[in-house]
């Protein structure tokens, strides 16, 4: 059985809260679930206490047991300092287009010219 930490949608339409569950990977999103360990509501603001709650230990523990966590738990988890942030790359996404390249060699061009 593979086991996830993720999050469960609870709330009403446009108002959400989500429940950060242990849950078996091929369970329904808002389905059955093994344990709660914390919530998060992303409508409070970012330094509001009551935003995240999340029991580090418990994590920890299921963690040890086998348990993966989905991409933005993870992310709770390494702000909490239990885990390594991830570390995604995609270096084609940095490089300037077309049109920002071409703005920039123009304005090298220009700079070179009045120093000559």
């Amino acid at each position: 059985m593979s086991l996830k930490i993720r999050l469960a949608r609870g709330g009403t339409k446009k108002r959400p809260h989500y429940g950060i569950v242990i849950a078996d990977s091929h369970s329904p999103r808002d389905g059955r679930f093994i344990e709660k360990i914390g919530f998060y509501n992303p409508l409070l603001p970012k330094d509001h206490a009551d935003r995240l709650k999340l029991d580090l230990d418990k994590a920890k523990a299921w963690m040890a047991k086998g348990a993966t966590a989905t991409d933005r738990v993870h992310r709770f988890l390494a702000d909490a300092g239990l885990v390594k942030p991830l570390q995604k790359n995609n270096p084609q996404k940095m490089q300037p287009k077309k049109k920002a390249q071409e703005r920039a060699a123009a304005a090298t061009k220009a700079a070179e010219a009045p120093a000559a």
